[in-house]
């Protein structure tokens, strides 16, 4: 039943999607580009066919693994709103305008068009994200 729940809450759009921004995060200067990030191919459904007024728009979902020490850069969700689901690991999330977050196993969150962050493993073992958007290709 987690699994089906996980499954349906990512489901619904993206979460630690990868499309880069620019600026400062939380006041820190936030680094733009990824390091130590392993993305799966994705999987993607067209939503035209599937739900009216929202042609041109895929539901994509991937893992993201971010190996210790990985970074994932600076980028918006702006067009672009997800839920990200940890499956393995603690995630340190930076999110402008409201600091810090400690993301663990088993946590979901959403990112709407407010939220311009970053992320990092500074754990010892990868972290393993799945993260699913609505996404114009």
């Amino acid at each position: 039943m987690v699994y089906k729940n996980a499954y349906a809450m990512t489901a619904a759009a993206l979460g630690l999607a990868l499309a880069f921004g620019v600026g400062v995060a939380v006041g820190q200067n936030a680094p733009t580009e990824n390091k130590g990030v392993n993305i799966s191919p994705p999987t993607a459904l067209d939503l035209g066919g599937e739900i009216d007024g929202v042609a041109g728009r895929q539901l994509r979902l991937r893992v993201v693994t971010l190996e210790p020490g990985g970074v994932v850069g600076v980028h918006s969700h702006n067009g672009r709103p997800g839920v990200a689901y940890v499956l393995q690991g603690t995630l340190t999330e930076h999110v402008d305008g409201s600091g810090m977050h400690e993301r663990s196993e088993g946590e979901s969150w959403t990112e709407g068009k407010a939220i311009t962050h970053w992320a990092e493993n500074k754990g010892r073992k990868p972290v393993v994200v799945i993260a699913v958007d609505v996404f114009k290709p």
